[in-house]
């Protein structure tokens, strides 16, 4: 069994099962308790569209449907912590290069 340590988030964040758009969420599937990357819309969390996804508290935001692709289906995810990290490295990549 994986810890946290074993994580690459950033890796989590860049698979297609992580979702195409949304603020990065650290999140636990319902079903299976598998813990991943998501990526959620504010408004699927109960959140003002726009919200500052850094002041943003994942003890602020409600559980979303997102698909678990071990559980086989659109499962609903229970967020754990909002990755500001990965908000600021995912922003640095939309970003033109000079």
């Amino acid at each position: 069994m994986s810890t946290d340590t074993d994580r690459d988030l950033e890796a989590e964040l860049e698979s297609p099962r992580a979702g195409q758009s949304g603020i990065p969420i650290d999140a636990v599937c319902t079903g299976c308790g598998r813990v991943r990357v998501k990526r959620a819309e504010p408004e699927e969390m109960g959140q003002h569209p726009q919200i500052d996804p850094m002041a943003l508290e994942a003890t602020d935001c409600t559980s979303f449907k997102h698909v678990c692709h071990p559980c086989g289906s659109a499962t609903w995810w229970n967020p754990v912590a909002v990755l500001t990290g990965l908000i600021e490295s995912d922003g640095d990549e939309d970003e033109p290069r000079a």
